[in-house]
């Protein structure tokens, strides 16, 4: 069975989560606590050295990196559907694991990990700024179509959603943005969709 290891608090950590239930893939959630310092025992080091949360491990197959894991995930398990083998949709879909893993974590994730970890080593006027910035790219984006890429859902959703998704962990609002709003909504109406702490599923049909 596949394990995936990290926290709850970790949006990151969430991503593959998400994937998986969306997969309805049987898998072992087994949380690392990252103030008891469980990510830097010899043990989880000799899995992932760099000590960092989430790492998935499935079989012989260990991997760590949340963008990493969505891309293992769905070519092992889902498929064409989540993420394209054709040159142009395929670019199309990284293209966002390049946006999370750098304009949303430096805005929206950064923004959350200083208010509410008290992370000391951020500008956190910077964050905002970069906030604005990728919500108002992403708002444009989304005002005239239902998921990011290809018409369909993909794992460039699943990735970009979470830090998104967590903004007011991190004092932005994102009433400004209704598109985003939208899209968020039409995520947590999806069958199988687990929420996480600051991201209830929708009450709504």
């Amino acid at each position: 069975m596949i394990q995936l290891y990290g926290h709850e608090l970790s949006g990151n950590s969430y991503k593959p989560r998400l994937l998986l239930e969306l997969l309805n893939v049987e898998y072992e959630w087994i949380k690392v606590d990252l103030m008891k310092g469980e990510h830097k025992t010899p043990a989880y080091l000799t899995m992932n050295p760099f000590g960092q949360v989430p790492l998935l491990v499935d079989g012989d197959a260990t991997l760590a990196d949340a963008q990493a894991i969505l891309v293992y995930l769905a070519r092992q398990y889902g498929g064409e559907q989540w993420l394209p083998t054709e040159a142009l949709p395929l670019a199309q879909v990284v293209r966002w694991l390049s946006i999370t893993a750098g304009e949303i974590r430096q805005g929206p994730e950064n923004a959350r990990l200083y208010y509410l970890f008290g992370a000391t080593n951020i500008n956190i006027e910077r964050a905002h700024q970069k906030s604005a910035y990728i919500l108002t790219q992403l708002d444009q984006h989304l005002s005239n179509r239902q998921w990011l890429e290809l018409d369909r859902l993909t794992i460039a959703d699943i990735a970009v959603f979470p830090y998104v998704a967590l903004a007011l962990d991190g004092k932005i609002d994102l009433t400004p943005y209704p598109h985003v709003l939208t899209w968020i909504d039409r995520v947590k109406h999806l069958p199988g969709f687990v929420g996480m702490s600051g991201i209830a599923a929708s009450t709504t049909a």
